[in-house]
């Protein structure tokens, strides 16, 4: 398996990332954004710069050789935001983004950029937030909450499920399971290290690539993951 990283963590970078975490973990989630929500969408083009820096957050992972899954993803499905199910074999055919999101983290303003790969690419790839609050309880809205919240602030368009737990441990929603156990993906073992971070599968429902928060959606390194193609 490849991992790419750019640079070496730092103390520096870890100090901020856990006051960023403080800051965020008491605010209310609502549809109108906190003047705090307001501050961290405004800081983070200044945190993914700092993070990826420091070698925080900005790790990637590549399978070393196409490895076609023993479990397929499309045998799941999830409860969506509003209450149904949609089932994952309905992407067949269509790359297939899964991020864990936040309302109240430093990396929330990732959702615009979310929005605007799906915006541009929607024909060809699928995108699914999975609202969590596994880390410094920045996601603590209902389901309700959130869907106003991403609506309002961010213009979300692409599929969210129901409020998850992401981190591994027997409450694991199945398919964030499926994505970091080996046994089911066939190389994978990294669950989310913290809120946005990003799984690509592909057309074939082999998973071929894992991004830490810092990466963007946006960046060169994924899509040149989103874009590979395989025989």
């Amino acid at each position: 398996m490849k991992t790419v990283q750019t640079f070496r963590s730092g103390t520096v970078a870890c100090l901020f990332l856990f006051i960023i975490g403080c800051s965020c973990s008491s605010t209310k989630i609502q549809a109108d954004m906190s003047s705090r929500q307001k501050m961290l969408k405004s800081f983070y083009p200044a945190l993914t710069k700092i993070t990826r820096f420091f070698g925080v957050n900005s790790k990637v992972k590549l399978p070393d050789t196409y490895v076609k899954a023993p479990a397929s993803i499309y045998d799941y499905s999830f409860e969506a935001i509003d209450g149904s199910t949609i089932a994952l074999k309905n992407f067949t055919g269509k790359k297939l983004v899964i991020v864990n999101t936040a309302s109240d983290c430093g990396y929330t303003a990732q959702y615009e950029e979310l929005q605007k790969l799906y915006a541009q690419e929607k024909d060809n790839i699928v995108i699914v937030g999975f609202p969590a609050n596994d880390f410094k309880q920045q996601e603590k809205g209902s389901n309700k909450d959130i869907e106003a919240f991403c609506k309002k602030n961010y213009g979300v368009e692409f599929p969210l499920a129901s409020k998850s737990v992401v981190v591994k441990g027997a409450t694991q929603h199945p398919v964030f399971q499926w994505l970091s156990n080996p046994t089911k993906n066939g190389w994978n073992q990294q669950d989310p290290v913290w809120n946005f971070s990003k799984y690509i599968i592909d057309e074939n429902g082999n998973l071929i690539g894992y991004f830490d928060p810092g990466v963007s959606p946006l960046s060169k390194d994924f899509m040149t993951a989103l874009h590979s193609t395989h025989s």
